[in-house]
């Protein structure tokens, strides 16, 4: 079966199809849950929810070509809902060493930082662009607007993290 077919009997009700059409995307589902959230354990609950979600909404998916679109959507508004929690709630989160053990480069640091200053809108399609290895025109589906949009939306968020990064990762490093 096409990812089209899993598609349609997902959204006429077919569990089963619902659950290969997630499992083909888990890997990319968690890479963009893990690049907005960058911790493991809420990455893996905004699947969860995504999930739930997805599957209590799919019936009133009128498009079902559109059903991977859509799922990244739900996703990435999970996890934006988990960040505004985050910051209602612990304000410091940023700046805490990250206890996982992971060894973080102090370059990657500086780009999640510059990253984390941009507007919503260039954050979503630098991350989905650059660390999700997206089309413009992916892109542009799973954010419900035009590819020339998404275009000056890259090319501004390049410019501004540019910016960022110059003020202090050139001089500090260089």
């Amino acid at each position: 079966m096409e990812e089209r077919e899993w598609a349609a009997a997902a959204c006429s009700g077919d569990e089963q199809a619902f659950y290969q059409l997630i499992s083909i995307h888990r890997r990319k589902l968690y890479g963009i849950a893990y690049s907005y959230l960058r911790n493991e354990a809420d990455a893996l609950e905004a699947i969860q929810e995504t999930v739930c979600k997805a599957w209590i909404k799919c019936r009133r998916l009128k498009d079902p070509e559109a059903f991977i679109p859509w799922l990244i959507r739900i996703l990435i508004n999970c996890c934006i809902d988990e960040l505004k929690r985050r910051k209602r709630v612990l304000p410091y989160v940023a700046e805490t060493v990250q206890a996982t053990g992971e060894m973080v480069s102090v370059f990657k640091m500086d780009l999640d930082s510059a990253l984390d200053r941009l507007k919503p809108k260039y954050r979503h399609v630098l991350t989905l662009k650059y660390y999700q290895d997206m089309t413009l025109a992916e892109i542009a589906r799973v954010l419900n607007c035009p590819e020339g949009t998404v275009k000056t939306w890259q090319h501004q968020g390049l410019k501004q993290l540019r910016r960022h990064m110059d003020v202090g990762g050139e001089l500090y490093y260089g």
